[in-house]
């Protein structure tokens, strides 16, 4: 990257990769990866500094919001600028989980709002409008998510129970939790391909000078099981995942916990043709058991 940050959120759209915000960089950058030509730019700031935040890709269009408000906003590439949308009702700072389901764009976890990182919401662009939705079960931040088949998938992420798995159905309004993250961390990074979930990173590992991890594991919801696959070349939190065909780029990050940030960028290729035979051994009985929640709001 041009511009080393961490704490950076990224969203992928027509071949590109857009990283925005971060720390012990400029927080209001926008840099711009071309996947057709593997240069980086530049693009038009974002209107406000921010760090923890959240991105996804929609219509043609990013969205980002969260980190250090609760305002949101668009960019369209076609004409190279920023415009302001309904904000949401928490700010969703921490990096939460984000992802689109149908035509509604989900955001899940955080910190900020009156709540303790459990917060989920809605957003549907074209009545710009949010809607609270049923919280986690595990409330965390710096974690990840992906959707799919139709429902949203996440893990990790701190306090409290960093193996955390859980996943959500927009048709019931409802969270199930799933099997444990076999290396329990936050400050990860998450993407769905192929049918499963794969995350990336993480710091606070006691095992490494540094405090990082490198792992690198998958979820196969058809068989609600965890597989291990080679570990990053160079570990790193902070970072957050865009996929672009059978790639998963992870930009930019920190290689020491805490600060130490990079300007790395580099892809996990996903190969389909390979099965996924190699489980990771499963913990006994380790699933959260559901804090109590307040009532959710209502519009």
């Amino acid at each position: 990257m041009n511009e080393p940050r961490q704490e950076l959120a990224a969203a992928a759209l027509d071949g590109r990769i857009y990283t925005i915000g971060g720390l012990s960089g400029r927080a209001n950058a926008l840099e711009i990866y071309d996947s057709r030509t593997d240069s980086w730019s530049l693009g038009a700031n974002y209107p406000v500094d921010t760090d923890h935040a959240w991105a996804i890709a929609f219509g043609g269009r990013v969205f980002a919001g969260g980190g250090s408000t609760n305002r949101v906003f668009v960019f369209d590439p076609a004409s190279g600028g920023w415009t302001e949308v309904a904000p949401s009702r928490f700010v969703h700072g921490g990096t939460p989980a984000a992802a689109v389901i149908g035509d509604r764009i989900y955001v899940a976890g955080g910190t900020g709002g009156g709540m303790a990182g459990n917060e989920v919401e809605g957003y549907d662009p074209a009545a710009d409008r949010w809607v609270n939705l049923a919280p986690m079960r595990c409330a965390r931040n710096h974690t990840a998510g992906a959707v799919i088949d139709g429902k949203l998938y996440v893990a990790g992420g701190r306090p409290g129970s960093q193996d955390c798995l859980e996943v959500y159905d927009p048709v019931t309004d409802a969270w199930s939790p799933r099997a444990p993250m076999p290396t329990g961390r936050s400050g990860i990074a998450g993407a769905a391909l192929s049918g499963c979930l794969y995350v990336f990173g993480g710091e606070g590992n006691g095992q490494d000078p540094n405090g990082i991890f490198p792992q690198v594991e998958a979820y196969d919801p058809a068989t609600d099981r965890w597989i291990e696959l080679p570990p990053m070349p160079v570990g790193r939190h902070g970072i957050y995942a865009a996929v672009l065909g059978n790639a998963i780029h992870l930009a930019g990050g920190a290689t020491h916990e805490g600060f130490g940030v990079t300007g790395i960028h580099d892809a996990f290729i996903v190969d389909p043709r390979i099965p996924r035979v190699t489980p990771v051994p499963r913990p006994a009985s380790r699933r959260p058991t559901p804090p109590a929640v307040p009532p959710r709001g209502d519009l």
